[in-house]
């Protein structure tokens, strides 16, 4: 989320931001390898995943919804679409995320939009 952010904020190279951001964060090996996927992932499919947010986001102009709002849904977004997390880890590590690092109400306004994604996606 931190280098989702971080991208956003500044278009750099994803390489070039996971690098700086691995210098000072510590992690095992495979954590790291998946927390690059999903924001290497998350950063190219940018275009896709506000489309998402905006469907989802009713009566929110994407400019309207906070950075780090942002960040936090285009990534579990893309965690959704890409991986086999269950959706309820996902939906529940972003509300947490949005309550640390936003504001008051931040968590279920991420939580709004997750499910109503979560709710749009074929029964499995």
């Amino acid at each position: 989320m931190q280098m989702l952010f971080q991208w956003d904020m500044s278009r750099q190279p994803t390489a070039r931001l996971e690098a700086i951001f691995w210098k000072t964060a510590k992690a095992a090996e495979p954590t790291r390898a998946f927390a690059n996927q999903l924001f290497e992932g998350a950063a190219r499919d940018t275009a896709a995943l506000e489309e998402l947010i905006s469907k989802h986001a009713a009566n929110w102009r994407l400019d309207r919804i906070a950075a780090i709002d942002r960040a936090i849904l285009r990534l579990a977004l893309h965690e959704l679409r890409a991986t086999d997390t269950p959706a309820k880890v996902v939906i529940n590590e972003a509300v947490e995320l949005a309550k640390k690092y936003s504001s008051e109400d931040a968590g279920g306004f991420v939580n709004a939009i997750l499910d109503a994604y979560r709710k749009s996606l074929p029964a499995k």
